[in-house]
């Protein structure tokens, strides 16, 4: 197995590597949110071949795939040395109805669901704890349909307080080693650290995304580890996308109805190809390259990567050893401006 460089996560005794693996579309078809078929066979090889190149962390969450991602997981380093195994960090909150997969799961972070949760959770990893346990989505009680931000008027919702002190107790009854936050702005972390403490967050961060940067700056000031997800954005940064792949994407891949692979399509794909040279110049992908510069910006202990085949871990395993110079930065920083692509800060 290769060694990658590693970073303390937050105030925890975990040392991670500056990548970990994103399991969402190891979740399979079937669901709201799917990418598409995927086979565990070749989902369980994919996740061998990243952490054999060093890996060894691996995000997931009980809603994807409705449970068949932690399986696969589970399955995935069941068999390993523990010396071998990676952490693995899942996520509760999002609850789905096993009579309808594909309609769109609820926020609900109840005690009695949590715990619920946490039971299956562990069942379905087949661990005895799990390394770190975060909280998916703030409970609105509302599905988690981006068209409809208002969701149920009727929907009961479980405070902040309440669901984060249920964190907490999960660390002290010793059912997880280290809690956080995903998708949580900073008045909620104030809030949930006046609790207890905020071992990490998890934010979208990427070239085109990176509205958090507030959030990142929070949890440098507070020891809290920062695991940003979506640093490919999707695939789309990865320098293999194109309008007639995209175009091409099964009806069941949930990005074909947003705007980064609609409306904004052209400036994003723009960005993309003004990349290339610096990328080429460093021996390296796009993806690499746009992984690399999410490590850079203060407050990122890590970022999770996705892949769905083995090819794909190569493609981007670069990005946990590739240095951007301040030059590389500026490179970067006018691409995005000539391009207009994405929202927030370019520059840290």
């Amino acid at each position: 197995m290769t060694s990658l460089p590693t970073r303390q996560l937050g105030t925890t005794d975990m040392r991670i590597s500056r990548i970990g693996f994103g399991a969402w579309a190891l979740g399979g078809a079937g669901w709201r949110y799917a990418w598409g078929a995927q086979d565990d066979a070749g989902s369980i090889a994919t996740l061998r071949r990243a952490i054999d190149a060093g890996v060894n962390w691996i995000d997931t969450a009980a809603v994807y795939g409705l449970g068949h991602s932690e399986e696969v997981v589970g399955k995935a380093i069941g068999d390993l040395p523990e010396a071998d195994r990676p952490f693995v960090f899942t996520k509760a909150g999002l609850v789905w109805d096993e009579n309808d997969r594909a309609a769109a799961p609820r926020r609900i972070m109840a005690a009695a669901s949590v715990r619920r949760e946490i039971e299956d959770s562990l069942r379905r990893l087949d661990v005895e704890r799990i390394d770190l346990y975060q909280v998916h989505w703030p409970d609105t009680g509302a599905s988690l349909d981006f068209s409809d931000p208002d969701g149920v008027a009727d929907a009961v919702v479980t405070p902040l307080r309440e669901y984060w002190q249920t964190m907490a107790d999960l660390v002290t009854e010793g059912k997880v080693r280290a809690i956080g936050l995903s998708n949580h702005d900073v008045g909620q972390l104030e809030i949930a650290e006046s609790i207890a403490h905020v071992d990490a967050i998890q934010p979208q961060f990427s070239l085109i995304k990176r509205a958090a940067a507030d959030e990142l700056a929070w949890a440098a000031a507070h020891h809290t580890g920062g695991i940003v997800y979506q640093p490919q954005h999707s695939g789309l940064l990865t320098g293999a996308f194109s309008a007639e792949r995209v175009a091409a994407l099964p009806d069941d891949d949930w990005r074909k109805g947003f705007p980064e692979f609609t409306t904004d399509l052209d400036r994003n794909l723009a960005l993309v190809e003004a990349l290339r040279p610096l990328a080429a110049a460093h021996h390296t992908t796009v993806g690499a390259l746009a992984i690399a510069w999410t490590l850079t910006w203060p407050g990122v202990t890590g970022a999770i990567v996705g892949a769905r085949t083995p090819a794909q871990v190569d493609g981007w395993i670069d990005a946990a050893t590739l240095d951007l110079t301040p030059a590389d930065l500026d490179t970067i920083a006018t691409a995005l401006r000539t391009t207009g692509a994405g929202e927030g800060p370019i520059t840290h």
